[in-house]
């Protein structure tokens, strides 16, 4: 379990908060590319408990500013996208797509030049990349970007979604880190035929609910296998990546040719997370999978309620036999994300083998906080990492065959 202090460091992400100062130094999915028309609506944007504005100029390229107008603080969301340049409907205050005030029709023409070279807008870089618009919030030069091989993928072999949960990113990150709830949380599914599961074979959980872990550890955190027992003594073995700070790799088998899932838990506040699901395919586009596809791709947790709903449980399922009564693993998962009701209180956890994964990962979080605090880098900054390397196993393999001698 964690001391009040260390989860209070953990959870919190606002500006001039450790956690929140660390988190700013690596680039932060924001939305995704589609939600973004050349010349549309602008979009409101919250990551660390802190507004912008995001929108597509006519000629294509991105805009990310503060949300609020630097004039009277009018929110740019309600601005005109015109002209490659966002003008405020209050006074006619124009912004172009770099951040630089262009025009303030409300000054007096002797005075505008001067006022406009006087205003300073806050600008974020950002970059187009599989299927998102990713953000640099840290305030110097961006860092090197984690080029994920999903991330320059051709069109239809990359799929994102998210759904945007009422918890605390950490909550989120633990849930996907969680390899033990396979099992039990989603039976109802796991009790299917394998097919609906893609390339998973994640079926081979209900042998073993207990799984043994080992690790390794990496220069950006570290590779899990978790190892289970099969009836015919062979085992099942499920080997995640997790990248500091919120990238965790779903365990899915047939190597590299096979579906990939990569889930992240972007915070938006201290209160709400982001989560997404990168679905991404090397040698053939994605089709349509219902395990997978939900809702609206850019929030598919909307409409899912709140506990006095019971998160949209079905109790006439549970009831009737089955096992956690939501109409899908994501919504499973969602679910489970908002039951925890705000930050838990990690002092008072009883913790169990099987939350080792999550231990490691807390350990490894606030280290690189403290550690950043004292002017380090954090892991993986150090050095080049090759990201386009790193993907997740799920194979069975002969018991006496150690997990590690698997191609990666």
């Amino acid at each position: 379990m964690l001391t009040t202090e260390e989860n209070e460091l953990l959870t919190r992400v606002g500006p001039g908060t450790k956690m929140g100062t660390v988190l700013r130094q690596f680039w932060i999915p924001a939305v995704r590319s589609a939600l973004l028309k050349a010349g549309g609506s602008p979009e409101r944007v919250r990551l660390l408990g802190q507004d912008f504005v995001a929108f597509r100029a006519a000629d294509g390229r991105v805009g990310f500013f503060d949300e609020a107008c630097p004039h009277r603080g009018v929110s740019l969301s309600l601005a005109r996208n015109h002209d490659c340049s966002l003008q405020c409907i209050y006074h006619g205050w124009k912004i172009d797509v770099s951040g630089k005030v262009v025009d303030i029709p409300t000054e007096p023409e002797a005075t505008r030049g001067e006022l406009i070279e006087r205003v300073k807008v806050a600008r974020y870089p950002v970059r187009e990349a599989g299927t998102i618009i990713w953000v640099w919030l840290g305030g110097s030069t961006p860092g090197d970007f984690p080029a994920f091989a999903w991330t320059d993928f051709p069109e239809g072999h990359v799929k994102s979604q998210l759904g945007i949960v009422r918890t605390n990113w950490l909550t989120g990150l633990e849930g996907q880190l969680d390899s033990a709830h396979v099992g039990i949380l989603h039976s109802d599914w796991v009790n299917r035929e394998p097919s609906n599961f893609g390339n998973s074979n994640i079926d081979h959980t209900i042998f073993d609910l207990a799984p043994r872990f080992e690790f390794e550890e990496q220069p950006y955190g570290y590779r899990e296998a978790a190892i289970r027992s099969m009836p015919d003594g062979t085992s099942y073995v499920r080997v995640r990546e997790f990248c500091l700070p919120w990238y965790s790799y779903i365990p899915q088998k047939g190597g590299r040719t096979a579906m990939q899932l990569m889930t992240m838990s972007i915070p938006i506040d201290d209160e709400w997370a982001a989560q997404w699901d990168i679905r991404y395919n090397l040698v053939q586009p994605l089709g349509h999978n219902p395990m997978f596809d939900y809702g609206d791709p850019n929030d598919g947790a909307r409409g899912i309620g709140g506990i006095e709903t019971r998160f949209g449980q079905d109790r006439a399922k549970v009831n009737g036999g089955k096992w956690a009564g939501f109409p899908s693993v994501r919504h499973e998962d969602f679910a489970i994300a908002m039951a925890t009701l705000g930050i838990p209180d990690r002092s008072r956890e009883q913790l169990s083998s099987s939350d080792i994964s999550i231990v490691r990962a807390r350990r490894l979080l606030l280290k690189t906080a403290r550690e950043h605090v004292d002017g380090n880098p954090p892991p993986g900054f150090e050095r080049k990492i090759d990201w386009g390397s790193i993907r997740s196993l799920a194979e069975i393999i002969p018991a006496e065959v150690g997990w590690r001698t698997l191609p990666k």
